[in-house]
């Protein structure tokens, strides 16, 4: 395999991430179970500016950009795309996905949601062409010594916390997520990472 055909394959690994991570965090809000934590905090912003929620997720992101400069955390064309990709993915998937009323079609929105946001995340960081700005925090954790799944719970439990301050919809959903990102994100990465 020629550098160029790596390159590429890792170019396809970022942006297949990057729509399954979108489309499991639209799945949740699909859901309406209560919203990913980080998602409790965009919809207050969303509901605050007249936004829709994936306009948020990519203010918000872009201002954590700056936090990882602060850490001094790499970045690459993953963390940029990250900031833009999503957030159009969850907005289009919210809008095809609509309001379901089959409460079994709901429940299976809100548990399969994050893990296929971890699949995606296993995809895209593994890429290794920069984590986006929420993951790049996780992995500063851990170059810092804490876990993976205990740099992304603690980190999911902070925008909980934030995110009930603003009166974001939590629910059972939101539980779920916060203890089931972490493990889940660690087994995807373990078996998708390139290097």
């Amino acid at each position: 395999v020629t550098n160029h055909t790596s390159l590429s394959l890792r170019y396809l690994r970022l942006a297949v991430g990057l729509v399954f991570f979108g489309v499991g965090l639209g799945l949740v809000v699909i859901g309406n179970f209560g919203l990913p934590p980080w998602d409790i905090f965009h919809q207050g912003l969303a509901e605050q500016t007249s936004l829709t929620i994936g306009i948020a997720m990519i203010l918000v992101g872009a201002a954590l950009l700056i936090a990882l400069v602060v850490l001094k955390e790499p970045m690459g064309v993953g963390t940029l795309a990250n900031v833009l990709v999503i957030g159009l993915v969850v907005d289009a998937t919210v809008t095809i996905g609509g309001s379901p009323t089959n409460s079994l079609l709901r429940v299976a929105c809100t548990f399969f949601g994050p893990i296929v946001v971890a699949l995606g995340s296993g995809f895209y960081i593994g890429a290794r062409l920069g984590p986006g700005p929420r993951d790049g925090l996780m992995t500063a954790l851990d170059r810092r010594g804490l876990a993976i799944w205990k740099a992304r719970t603690v980190i999911e439990g902070a925008a909980l916390a934030g995110g009930l301050t603003m009166g974001g919809t939590i629910g059972w959903g939101t539980l779920w997520f916060v203890v089931s990102i972490g493990p889940t994100v660690q087994f995807f990465l373990r078996r998708l990472d390139t290097a």
